[in-house]
């Protein structure tokens, strides 16, 4: 006797070779549910790429107007800051009262 007479509960085979689970597989595979999900992933991913595509422009043009207007603003009040930080300095190494000082009316 052969082996595959032999076992026993073993499901009779179709005359191509496939298995119960592969014709399911198959036919779930060739579903119209299946072919619509798949356009819809499709769809999607696409979607995905333009919108990262555009957001990618959007950061562009945020950082580069970034650079070009804060940044010059930024380093002139820092430049402005340590210009009255060295006045301060000074007016306290010569004894004369800070300007702010003279310009508040005395009560």
């Amino acid at each position: 006797m052969s082996s595959s007479s032999s076992r026993r509960g073993s499901l009779p085979r179709s005359g191509e070779g496939e298995g119960v689970l592969a014709r399911m597989s198959s036919s779930i595979s060739q579903s119209p549910v299946v072919a619509r999900g798949k356009a819809a992933a499709a769809e999607a991913g696409t979607v995905a790429k333009k919108l990262l595509r555009s957001t990618g422009k959007a950061a562009w043009i945020a950082g580069t107007t970034f650079l070009v207007l804060v940044v010059p603003l930024i380093i002139e009040m820092d430049r402005e800051q340590q210009l009255n930080e060295l006045e301060m300095q000074q007016s306290t190494l010569l004894g004369t009262p800070p300007s702010y000082a003279a310009a508040a009316p005395a009560k």
